[in-house]
């Protein structure tokens, strides 16, 4: 008589195995429906969050809650209904209609001419002067003024913001603020800075909400705007944010499209 307890141990110990292989491969197993653990990967990495348990763990009941709703929806047999399935479709369509529009925009849709023009209505708004200055703060009044004296008397002014200024984002550069313009500091600051002239240090020590300020002017020059290859990322974004020029462009693709293919 065959002896079929070997045989019976043999493929359930490979059923066993095959089912800890499923387990370890899935992310979820929903009603015997198992969630690939790469499904899992993928959003993690479409989430832009650093993959940690947590962060593992809200995926994870994302795409269990995704599932469960599908299996809900097949099981009521409402994927089967006419009006969902063309709902379903009109998304779809939705998606690659904005879709090939957008890639249409990215590879052929603004022009160098849309640039150019763009281009000059944004550097028009590049005006004013510019500030190469440096400055020496200090807590005190009375410090601000000793400090103004020195200068006064021939004190090397980038050896004092070393040894006093308070400032810890400048002074190591010896008090240098690069090239600034009026609007963005504060308005003291502001204002003692564009009465001054080329190398010039301010004659009594200004006072903001910071402290006291020593301020020496470098130089001036008219405001430069970015040029068109350091902006054109933005250009595109504003051009193709315009309602008139997307309903053109659309008009525009779907002419270039009809006129390669063959409709009868």
């Amino acid at each position: 008589m065959l002896n079929l307890r070997p045989i019976l141990t043999i493929s359930a110990f490979s059923l066993a195995l095959l089912a800890s292989a499923v387990h370890a491969q899935s992310a979820a197993i929903v009603n015997g429906k198992p969630i690939p653990k790469a499904q899992l990967d993928k959003l993690i990495q479409k989430s832009n969050q650093p993959d940690s348990p947590q962060a593992r763990d809200q995926g994870r009941e994302m795409l269990v809650t995704r599932e469960l709703i599908l299996q809900e929806a097949n099981n009521r047999g409402i994927t089967q209904k006419e009006s969902v399935r063309e709902q379903l479709e009109q998304s779809k369509m939705g998606v690659l209609i904005a879709t090939v529009f957008e890639d249409f925009v990215e590879r052929e849709g603004v022009t160098e001419a849309e640039l150019k023009t763009a281009y000059e209505q944004v550097k028009g708004q590049y005006t004013g002067k510019e500030y190469h200055v440096e400055h020496i703060l200090v807590e005190k009044e009375a410090d601000a003024k000793t400090i103004t004296a020195q200068i006064k008397a021939g004190g090397n002014f980038e050896q004092i913001v070393k040894e006093k200024s308070k400032d810890p984002g400048s002074a190591p550069n010896s008090g240098d603020l690069g090239w600034v313009n009026d609007k963005s500091l504060v308005p003291e600051f502001s204002k003692a800075m564009v009465q001054l002239k080329k190398g010039q240090v301010t004659d009594k020590p200004v006072k903001t909400q910071y402290g006291w300020h020593i301020i020496k002017l470098d130089d001036v020059r008219d405001v430069q705007a970015p040029s068109m290859d350091e902006l054109k990322g933005q250009l595109k974004q504003m051009i193709a944010a315009d309602q008139n020029w997307q309903k053109a462009k659309f008009s525009e693709l779907m002419q270039k499209l009809r006129a390669k293919a063959k409709i009868q």
